[in-house]
């Protein structure tokens, strides 16, 4: 009875010991899958919403070619120029898949923040645009000429932009990936530009001189609304602002792992389209090391498995004798005094 019980603490201690010195396969490879997965996925909405923006300028730039409008042009050309946008968001998806650093110790996912701010300058540029050219037609009224070729270019760019801004919003929102989201308003933005153009033809049709300005302002109002929703949304972001149901779901998973008796000091924050996790917790101060350790691992291991798109976390333990934060600069000062007494 007696072997057996020394074999299986021997067994017990061996396991222990290898987990600390060996990440467990599940905490590395896992974690490591699920971000390239998340950030391969974001880079495949981009290429495939780009491609269906080509299509729609394509079809466009057809009817340029086949009405003669200068106008039409102008907008193909315009809605082309805004796609562009998907170049620097793809770089920032890219960059994010490389390893991390000496010097960016948390890798480069903050490349999609920085993609988020131009983006969210596009949309405010194009609200500024949208506003100049009605106040220019209000003071200045043109005839609108082609009109059904107008009304049909403006359909195509209206639903080919709609239908790569609820792909690229719904993948973003999946991912987490704030950037991706607002790239979507921003397609949803050149979608409303091309159905100004739409009911402009209409109002020009009916007889309406007026028709062209006052919905180009009208436009320019909805731009500003997604703008707000975009701007919210990079803001947040540039601020480590996490969903709270995020931060009560991560503490949940904390104190319902056995051993655990109290938790501190949690944070949360996003990195690119991951979440990063940093907790305290506190346990029994009569524990060994291996065992507290033992219990970290576990927090951290159901931290990733339980709190959506988080994928690392850091977990500080604290004996239940000297819970919290307050205590470590008196354990330090008192260490480093009993220290320099020492012979």
């Amino acid at each position: 009875m007696c072997a057996v019980d020394h074999h299986e603490h021997d067994h017990s201690a061996h396991h222990r010991l290898r987990h600390l010195l060996t990440p467990h396969s599940h905490d590395t490879a896992d974690k490591v899958d699920n971000a390239l997965e998340s950030s391969r996925e974001g880079l495949r909405a981009l290429w495939i919403s780009l491609a269906g923006l080509g299509v729609t300028a394509g079809l466009q730039a057809l009817i340029v070619a086949l009405s003669g409008s200068v106008a039409l042009l102008g907008d193909t050309v315009h809605n082309v120029a805004d796609a562009l946008t998907a170049v620097p968001l793809a770089i920032a998806f890219w960059l994010g898949r490389r390893a991390a650093t000496r010097a960016y110790t948390y890798g480069y996912g903050r490349a999609e923040d920085l993609a988020g701010v131009l983006i969210v300058a596009v949309i405010a540029a194009s609200a500024v645009t949208s506003a100049w050219f009605a106040v220019d037609r209000l003071l200045d009224p043109r005839t609108v000429t082609h009109l059904p070729w107008v009304a049909a270019a403006g359909l195509v760019g209206f639903a080919g932009n709609e239908v790569v801004a609820r792909y690229r919003i719904t993948v973003g929102r999946r991912i987490g990936s704030a950037a991706l989201v607002a790239d979507g308003l921003h397609a949803r933005t050149d979608g409303f530009t091309s159905l100004a153009v739409v009911l402009a033809a209409g109002g020009a049709w009916l007889g309406w001189s007026w028709a062209d300005p006052a919905i180009g302002l009208a436009i320019t109002v909805a731009i500003i609304l997604v703008l707000k929703d975009a701007a919210r949304e990079v803001y947040h972001r540039l601020m480590d602002r996490v969903d709270p149901a995020l931060v009560d779901q991560a503490e949940r998973a904390l104190r319902s792992i056995t051993g655990i008796r109290g938790v501190s000091g949690l944070r949360l924050r996003w990195i690119g389209h991951h979440l990063h996790a940093e907790a305290g917790i506190v346990v029994d101060a009569r524990l060994s090391l291996m065992a507290a350790h033992e219990i970290a691992a576990d927090a951290e291991h159901q931290l990733t498995h339980r709190v959506p798109r988080l994928t690392g976390a850091t977990v500080h333990v604290d004996p239940d004798s000297h819970p919290g934060d307050d205590h470590h600069s008196a354990l330090s000062h008192g260490r480093r005094e009993r220290l320099t007494t020492l012979p």
